[in-house]
C-alpha cells in the first residue's frame, strides 16, 4: 500500500529538499519505486537536484489543467533505478488548491510505493496544499533556536490540519560547532523543544550538497549513507535503532 510523505520544514535553509531527495534514493536502493513531488511552487528545486530542469516541459499545473497526460509531467531520474519526479509549477500564479490536490495524489497513489511531497518552507497556502493529502510527515530542523521554533509551528499546523503521524530529522549537525554555540545541553533537548519524536539525524555532509547542487544525489562516498538507509528502513516498518552516523 502506497504511503505519502510530506516533508516540511519552518525556515528556508534547513535542507528539507536535500533530505528529501537522498531520503528517495535511500528508498529506491530498497527496491521502492518512488514518486517526488514539488510543492515549492514559484522556487522548485528537485529538478535542479536531479539534474532534470533541462528536461522539463510539463509540471503539475499543466496536468491539472488539462493540457497534458499525468505521465508527460513525471520525469524518469535514470541513474536509480524506480525515482521519478512531478515538478512544481514555476510560476506562483499556478498553485494547486488544496483539494485538487488530494484528489490528483488518490489517483495516481497506487502507482508508487511512496510519494515524497517537498512542501515550501514555512506554514503557508503551499503548504497546506502539500500537507492534505499526506499520511505522515517529517519535519526538517537545524539544531539551532529559530529552526526548533519553527519545527514546533510545523508540528503545531500539521496536527491542526490531522497529519498526527510526524517525525523529525536533525540536518546539518555539526558536534564541534554544536557543543560550542552551548545553546542546547545535548540533542536530546533539540528533540524535546521540538516536540517531535525523532527518526535521524543528518551530520553536516558537505559532499551531500555538493552532490545534489551538481543533479547527481549519490550518497557511495558519503558519511550520510547510513543515515539515509536506516530512515528509509525505520520508514518501511523495520524497528531498528535511531538513524545516527557512527562518526563525523
Amino acid at each position: 500500500m502506497s504511503q505519502i510523505i510530506v516533508l516540511a520544514s519552518g525556515k528556508g535553509g534547513t535542507g528539507k529538499t536535500t533530505v528529501t531527495v537522498n531520503l528517495a534514493v535511500a528508498l529506491c536502493n530498497k527496491g521502492k519505486k518512488v514518486l517526488l513531488i514539488d510543492c515549492d511552487c514559484g522556487m522548485r528545486g528537485l529538478d535542479l537536484m536531479l539534474g532534470l530542469d533541462k528536461n522539463l516541459v510539463y509540471d503539475t499545473s499543466d496536468v491539472i489543467a488539462g493540457n497534458c497526460f499525468t505521465e508527460d509531467a513525471i520525469y524518469k531520474y535514470e541513474p536509480v533505478d524506480g525515482l521519478y519526479l512531478l515538478p512544481a509549477p514555476i510560476d506562483t500564479d499556478d498553485e494547486i488548491s488544496p483539494q485538487v490536490m488530494k484528489q490528483f495524489t488518490d489517483t495516481i497513489k497506487d502507482s508508487y510505493d511512496y510519494i515524497l511531497i517537498d512542501s515550501p518552507a514555512g506554514i503557508g497556502s503551499g503548504f497546506i496544499t502539500a500537507i492534505t493529502p499526506a499520511d505522515r510527515a517529517i519535519i526538517v530542523t537545524n539544531p539551532e533556536p529559530t529552526s526548533v521554533r519553527g519545527a514546533v509551528k510545523v508540528r503545531q499546523a500539521l496536527l491542526k490540519h490531522n497529519v498526527d503521524n510526524i517525525r523529525l530529522v536533525i540536518n546539518r549537525l555539526n558536534v564541534k560547532n554544536f557543543k560550542e554555540l552551548g545553546v542546547y545541553q545535548d540533542l536530546d533537548e533539540v528533540v524535546d523543544k521540538s516536540e517531535t519524536q525523532l527518526i535521524g539525524v543528518v551530520p553536516d555532509d558537505y559532499r551531500l550538497v555538493s552532490f545534489s547542487q551538481t543533479g547527481k544525489p549519490n550518497l557511495n562516498n558519503s558519511i550520510s549513507k547510513e543515515v539515509f538507509d536506516r530512515i528509509a528502513d525505520r520508514l518501511t516498518g523495520k524497528n531498528l535503532q535511531l538513524a545516527f552516523p557512527k562518526k563525523f
